[in-house]
């Protein structure tokens, strides 16, 4: 019965997910030529001989910068519409927006040509979805378009044969399967398959082996060392929950952690999916709240009329801090992990590029080491944080189901 009602919790989970997760992600190519940027036919030798020269000095000057490091992190944190494997290989995703008119697209991300081309009125720009709403725009895929965000505003403008049609994501709904909720699914299917395949074995022994006799004293240690001594006899009502919770971050961490597909999804460094964890830990805590819990909050017992109008807007600010600090003590503890592994990487090709091979070579066995110590680091790093999150959840329901008024009663009677 736990069992089914983990998997009910974690489908509302990935319902709220798909909608949430989508986060900007640097294109890994450079945006195409428009035709209203090509060079003119008829141009003087001189004049040619002077755009080489600007494309040789331009193309020297990128040479001369190096690897572009952030650039190459920020492709592989944040979240996007494809599995990049090597050069220019990718493995495209789902894309499924909902438009208020048109209603449902149904095409893969390979259609947008790595931001070069539209389909059907949608573009792609750091890996996120926009529409174009122009009537005149062409159908289809569409070859040759040049996407621009302003600075300031950022708004979308695309650009194609010279003409230029605003962009944005205020006339859709988008649904697409991105690395993050792809991730996420595969989280959920792992631990559908796992936890389906453990339950049955009870039925067959009650001696534990195999899947079995692993995932047992995880499972006995949250429900014994987190549940109980923080929900006290009302554990059993949420150890679903706190069983999803745990088990949900830690799988995704470990996928986060494989450095090909169908891994390095970034789940638990994508702020929304924290969000939406500490969102079902804020409900909980609030409709479990006894009214004890609520007295403490807007009435303060023993504090003096004047501290209270201190106290109490502090109290309520408090109601807030809590799923706020779950969300980002998670989200910045794996974001973290991930840049200082993806740094050790960049630290080759910079002292390759500075230096020769050579010291690019000895760098990059300094760099192994340092990045295998941060791997297995970071495979511990992947349980804690589930066994963090899980244990303050536990902690702040527990607290909203503590009930003062029998401790009140006895310091009465004692005075």
């Amino acid at each position: 019965m736990k069992n089914i009602l983990s998997i009910g919790i974690l489908l509302g989970l990935l319902g709220c997910f798909a909608v949430q997760a989508q986060h900007n992600t640097e294109q890994h190519s450079a945006p195409a030529t428009t035709p209203a940027q090509a060079q003119p036919a008829a141009t003087t030798t001189h004049d040619a001989h002077d755009t080489a020269a600007q494309h040789g000095t331009a193309a020297h000057d990128e040479k001369a910068k190096g690897p572009d490091l952030a650039k190459m992190i920020m492709n592989h944190i944040t979240d996007g519409h494809e599995f990049h494997l090597f050069h220019d290989v990718s493995i495209p995703l789902p894309c499924m927006p909902y438009h208020k008119e048109r209603g449902f697209d149904f095409f893969l991300s390979n259609k947008f040509h790595h931001g070069h081309s539209a389909y059907n009125g949608y573009v792609s720009k750091h890996g996120v979805l926009n529409a174009v709403d122009d009537p005149t725009f062409p159908t289809g895929e569409v070859a040759g378009v040049h996407v621009h965000e302003d600075p300031k505003t950022k708004q979308l403008t695309v650009e194609h044969q010279g003409k230029q049609y605003p962009a944005s994501r205020a006339s859709f709904f988008d649904f697409s399967i991105t690395r993050v909720v792809f991730t996420m699914l595969l989280a959920a299917l792992i631990m559908i398959l796992v936890f389906t395949s453990v339950a049955s074995a009870y039925g067959k022994r009650s001696v534990p082996r195999g899947l079995q006799s692993f995932f047992e004293p995880i499972i006995l240690f949250v429900r014994e060392d987190i549940a109980k001594p923080n929900l006290g006899n009302k554990y059993t009502r949420f150890m679903p929950y706190l069983l999803t919770i745990f088990f949900f971050i830690w799988i995704s961490n470990i996928l986060g952690l494989i450095p090909i597909f169908p891994g390095s999804g970034n789940v638990m460094g994508n702020i929304a999916v924290t969000a939406t964890l500490a969102v079902f830990t804020f409900v909980l805590i609030n409709i479990n709240g006894t009214k004890s819990y609520w007295g403490h909050i807007f009435n303060p017992p023993g504090i003096p009329l004047g501290v209270k109008f201190l106290m109490v807007p502090i109290e309520i600010l408090s109601i807030f801090i809590k799923p706020f600090a779950l969300m980002i003590r998670l989200f910045a503890n794996i974001m973290a992990g991930h840049i200082i592994i993806l740094s050790l990487v960049g630290i080759i090709f910079i002292a390759a590029h500075v230096g020769g091979s050579a010291v690019g070579f000895g760098a990059s066995i300094i760099s192994a080491l340092f990045m295998l110590f941060m791997n297995v680091l970071e495979l511990f790093v992947a349980a804690l944080q589930a066994y963090v999150f899980t244990t303050l959840s536990a902690v702040f329901i527990g607290q909203a189901l503590e009930d003062h008024s029998h401790d009140h009663h006895k310091n009465e009677a004692h005075h």
